[in-house]
């Protein structure tokens, strides 16, 4: 018996999710997923220059996809989570040619490669669901918000030991009052760039839909805070850093005005400390009715900039759809390509 060939998918066939799939056109696979990060140098596969390939969620997982369906497999994520964040409610997509899915160990049945993938996957990795995605499905475009919890203890033993992985020890007292006055003036539609870190051709406007603090004590974990985050899209390292300066004002660092103050800000801010990694977890995504994908998705690609600031999307290629570009030289930028990778996600 002839050994059989690795099943090759020329990346230029992929055709627009939007189309339904025909006879040898890719299928798109949606991923539920959860991973403990800790052990993680963060989603997106890294290789530094001259070295070796460091340990990634998508490493791991796309290097378990290759081996079982036979083609170089490539995952979009709805979050790029840093280095020690964790999930249990990531999403990400994956194409694959039918004939991968054809096989006598698959069966045209995508949910069998949750049993196949935690034989191959290490522990810290599992997925929950393995489905076909709707017609016009991304996982990272089409999200219509992300939600995050940040958990930590300011008790003097730090986290509990159980716990340790996810919860951040914070070494002074706080306010939660004062903390939860400090998160409730963020909300809205703002500027986040004193929260965010630098990245060519993108945004910092973002829809900060909640963010609540709240006590969640028990006798075997005193002095214990939950952080509840949930935005359209995140920037780079800007969750860790709403949190690190709600941090500041709860513990009497910096004054009740300070987080609406940095709104005014337009570039990072040296004052706000970025909370430790292990304590924040990404717990869902939330997408709009099937037929609604295709048009969310082409939404989220434009830039956003605040009404009376559209000289700061030049050259960001922002879309028709933009409410906030209609000034001078928006004719030209309605026109301009858009970037890649402009809603993220990130952590």
């Amino acid at each position: 018996m002839r050994p059989r060939r690795p099943v090759a998918v020329d990346s230029s066939a992929v055709t627009d999710p939007t189309s339904p799939p025909g006879p040898t056109e890719p299928i798109r696979l949606r991923l539920d997923l959860a991973y403990d990060g800790t052990d993680f140098h963060g989603w997106a596969r890294q290789k530094p220059a001259g070295g070796v390939e460091l340990r990634t969620v998508q490493g791991s997982l796309e290097d378990a996809l290759s081996k079982i369906l036979r083609f170089p497999a490539k995952l979009t994520v709805a979050g790029r989570t840093d280095a020690g964040v964790h999930a249990t409610g990531q999403v990400a997509h994956l194409d694959v040619p039918a004939a991968a899915l054809g096989t006598r160990s698959i069966g045209d049945d995508p949910s069998t490669l949750v049993r196949r993938l935690a034989k191959l996957l290490p522990p810290d990795v599992r997925i929950h669901r393995c489905t076909r995605a709707p017609e016009g499905f991304d996982a990272r475009f089409s999200a219509l918000r992300r939600h995050y919890v940040y958990r930590v203890t300011t008790h003097a033993r730090g986290a509990l030991p159980i716990r340790a992985r996810d919860t951040a020890h914070w070494p002074r007292n706080v306010d939660v009052a004062a903390m939860q006055d400090a998160a409730e003036v963020l909300t809205g539609l703002n500027d986040f760039a004193a929260f965010c870190r630098a990245r060519a051709g993108a945004t910092t406007v973002r829809d900060l839909q909640a963010f609540t603090w709240r006590d969640i004590s028990t006798p075997e974990e005193p002095q214990l805070y939950l952080a509840e985050v949930t935005a359209d899209a995140f920037c780079w390292s800007m969750v860790r850093s709403l949190v690190g300066a709600c941090l500041a004002v709860g513990e009497g660092r910096r004054p009740a005005g300070f987080t609406g103050g940095l709104l005014a800000e337009r570039s990072r801010s040296p004052l706000v400390p970025v909370a430790p990694a292990n304590g924040l977890t990404l717990v869902a995504v939330d997408y709009p009715d099937d037929g609604e994908l295709a048009e969310r998705a082409e939404q989220t690609r434009g830039v956003r900039v605040l009404e009376g600031e559209e000289h700061r999307a030049r050259g960001k290629g922002c879309p028709e759809g933009n409410p906030h570009f209609e000034g001078p030289g928006a004719e030209a930028q309605h026109t301009a390509a858009r970037p890649a990778g402009e809603a993220a996600g990130d952590s």
